[in-house]
């Protein structure tokens, strides 16, 4: 790290904690040149990725569209917001640990609805619905067929 006062490479760490978010590192530091102190923070590169389409287009991934998506699916379920975030930053860690440069918007839709399952049928119905896009009536059954199989597989 260069100080910002003298330009010298040298410098000792004094202090580090973590920021009041949790998401950076603030580092209190001593230039070994000046003697002069500055802070600097550190913090965790997201790999930025780019979500595939039906159509075929390409567009960067953008949370707050996903998370606007996740809430309707919950509304007036007895899903928290706290829930609904983590739920999101969960999908977005699972691509990020892909380190995938480019995803599908089926990749995406299926993480989701894998989660949601998790946290509240009603909710993952309803997701499902417009995700797979249903047809009609007995798409709709299918999918809630399979889900009922589900949880009397697991004993739920």
């Amino acid at each position: 790290m260069k100080c910002p006062y003298c330009g010298s490479d040298g410098d000792r760490v004094i202090d580090s904690r973590p920021t009041d978010e949790g998401t950076s590192i603030r580092r209190r530091r001593e230039c070994i040149g000046c003697q002069k102190r500055f802070t600097t923070y550190e913090k965790v590169e997201s790999i930025p990725f780019m979500v595939i389409k039906k159509d075929k287009t390409r567009q960067p991934f953008n949370k707050e569209k996903l998370l606007s998506g996740v809430m309707r699916a919950c509304e007036k379920r007895p899903v928290s917001i706290s829930e609904m975030e983590r739920l999101i930053d969960d999908v977005e860690a699972e691509i990020q640990n892909s380190l995938k440069r480019e995803v599908t918007s089926n990749e995406i839709g299926e993480i989701v609805m894998r989660k949601l399952k998790n946290i509240d049928d009603v909710a993952y119905v309803r997701f499902a619905s417009v995700y797979r896009q249903f047809k009609d009536i007995n798409t709709f059954m299918d999918e809630l067929h399979k889900l009922l199989e589900e949880k009397t597989a697991s004993g739920k």
